[in-house]
Parts: structure tokens; C-alpha cells; sequence
């Protein structure tokens, strides 16, 4: 079986029943979700890209506050976008949100959608998840326009808060396979120097999430 075959199914198993309780529980610990959505600020008439959108919560937030951009989301679960089509089709939303099945680390992956350059691009809580997060880095950065952005928000290294919650909280993910990104910011430096983009990168909440950013010349 394939790596996007693998990751797909893992998904699937994993959400097939949270998918149904994931935005009333998740609210209360993926900090930082409505910041990143604040600092998207798209430009009118642009196209906001989100690689692993899920229930389509963040797409349906965004595309609320920002009526004159148009907003795509691509997850490798089905289980997650059924239940992302159905709470866009509620929203209203459904001739201003478009979805994809796809892996985020493929770079063909969003081709379906007809379009090939996005002016921002979002990773929430999602790079911690995927298995080859690096290539989707990369593949978020092959997508975006010039002078485009890349927002990312995501499980930090809990620098800032007591051993015991960390290591609570370190093993509490892993049973969700969810793996903070020790890296993340090495990544972001590496890609930013080899594309001429600028890198800004933040730990909120004393390190519980780290907020960060990718801006293509």
C-alpha cells in the first residue's frame, strides 16, 4: 500500500466517529485557530487555500470574515470531508468553499480544483499530524503566489509550562498518532533561505502552540 493509501486510511479510522464530536471538544485545546484566521487578511478576490481543512471549521470562520476571497480545502480523509461538505452546506457556504480529497504533501494534489497559485495558504493543527510534514511544507510553498503567505498554527514543545503537563500532554497526543514538530522553525529557516521568503515563527501560551509564517517575495 502506498504512503497516501496508509495515511488515508489511518485517518479515516481515527475520525470515523470524533469527526462527528471534533469542533465541540477540540475548541477547548487547539489554541491560537481564530488568531491565524485574524492574520490571513487575503486580499480581494484572492484564493485562500487550507491543506487539511477537516470539518471545514476554519474554512467556514474565514470565509465569513472575508466575503471577497475564495476559499479551498484539501484533506486525505473522506470521513472528515463528508462531514466538512455537510456543515459548509449549513453555512451557506457551499458556492464559496470548494473541497478536494488529496494527501497535502503531493504537490498535484490540489490540481483538480483548477487552480495553481494561491495567495495564502494555512496549516492548522495539521502538520503535526502528517507523516511526511516536511514535503507538505514544501508543497504549501510551490502552491503560493508571489508575495503570498503561508500561516501556520500548531502544537509547540510546552517550553514554557511544568515537565508533568508536558509529559501528559506529549503522550496524551501520541495516542491520537500527533507528534509536535521539535523542527518546525529549522524547516521554516531552510525553506525561507532556499526561496528568498521571509520567516517569522511564535510560541504562544508559554509554548503550548506556536504560531508561524512564510512570506514569498
Amino acid at each position: 500500500m502506498s504512503h497516501t493509501a496508509d495515511t488515508a486510511s489511518l485517518m479515516d479510522a481515527v475520525y470515523r466517529n470524533q469527526r462527528h464530536i471534533y469542533d465541540l471538544t477540540r475548541k477547548y485545546y487547539l489554541l491560537g485557530r481564530d488568531r491565524l484566521i485574524r492574520d490571513l487578511a487575503p486580499p480581494v478576490g484572492s484564493a485562500v487555500l487550507e491543506l487539511g481543512c477537516g470539518t471545514g471549521r476554519n474554512l467556514i470562520a474565514a470565509a465569513k470574515r472575508y466575503p471577497k476571497a475564495r476559499f479551498y480545502g484539501l484533506d486525505i480523509s473522506e470521513q472528515m470531508l463528508e462531514t466538512a461538505r455537510a456543515n459548509i452546506e449549513k453555512a451557506g457556504l457551499s458556492d464559496r468553499i470548494i473541497l478536494v480529497r488529496g494527501d497535502a504533501s503531493d504537490p498535484a494534489a490540489p490540481k483538480p480544483l483548477g487552480i495553481t497559485q494561491f495567495e495564502r495558504v494555512f496549516f492548522s493543527y495539521t502538520l503535526s499530524m502528517m507523516p511526511i510534514w516536511r514535503e507538505a511544507l514544501a508543497a504549501g510553498l510551490a502552491h503560493l503566489a508571489p508575495q503570498g503567505r503561508i500561516h501556520i498554527v500548531d502544537f509547540g514543545q510546552q517550553e514554557g509550562l511544568p515537565v508533568w503537563f508536558k509529559a501528559l500532554l506529549m503522550k496524551w497526543l501520541a495516542s491520537f498518532h500527533v507528534t509536535p514538530r521539535a523542527d518546525l522553525h529549522e524547516e521554516l529557516q531552510k525553506l525561507a533561505q532556499g526561496n528568498g521568503a521571509t520567516c517569522s515563527y511564535k510560541p504562544i501560551y508559554r509554548g503550548y502552540a506556536v504560531m508561524a509564517e512564510l512570506r514569498k517575495p
